[in-house]
């Protein structure tokens, strides 16, 4: 296979936050072309897991979105933390933060990308297995997050619909309707 990895040649940053970076780069392509400037835009890695209690239902989140402005139907997820000992570990914090539950097993899905032309990050996913609330929310300071509880029907009633607006969450949603043997087309 042909190799098709460009070389770096430069990089310089242009922005720095605590969960957004940009950066300049010039690359040189195995064509020997020049590549400049092209932006990649820096995220933490990201983890998101379709919870289900255990009484089979999904917990599901709406939370306003000011990108969007709009407020949207959503799994759990979020940053991974550097005190997070691991993917997993990151997952069943979020969840816990964000809806109060916890959770017995989980099942690692996969991992995507949101835009691998711009963003350096992926996303990993989870199906959670055995939930149970446990505590209340402990939002952070500029979340104000709804807690419901849908059936795997109404889920996938949202899907057809295309009432679920973040695609990595719609994708996480899939991969676990086909571990749990619900997707079909």
């Amino acid at each position: 296979m042909k190799e098709l990895k460009w070389k770096l040649l430069s990089s310089n940053y242009l922005f720095k936050d605590l969960w957004f970076t940009v950066r300049k780069d010039t690359c040189l392509t195995p064509g020997g072309k020049i590549v400049s400037p092209y932006y990649v835009y820096e995220f933490p890695t990201w983890v998101t897991a379709v919870p289900v209690t255990e009484d089979g239902k999904i917990v599901m989140l709406q939370q306003y979105r000011h990108a969007l402005g709009e407020t949207c139907v959503e799994i759990p997820g979020g940053c991974v933390d550097h005190s997070d000992k691991n993917l997993q570990s990151a997952i069943a914090r979020e969840i816990k933060e964000e809806t109060g539950y916890e959770f017995s097993s989980y099942d690692y899905l996969g991992k995507v990308s949101a835009n691998p032309s711009t963003n350096n990050n992926l996303m990993h996913m989870f199906l959670a297995h055995g939930g149970k609330k446990v505590a209340e929310q402990a939002l952070d300071g500029n979340e104000e997050i709804e807690v419901e509880l849908m059936s795997i029907k109404e889920v996938k009633k949202l899907l057809k619909e295309n009432k679920i607006m973040q695609a990595m969450h719609v994708t996480c949603l899939l991969y676990a309707l086909d571990k749990l043997g619900e997707f079909k087309l």
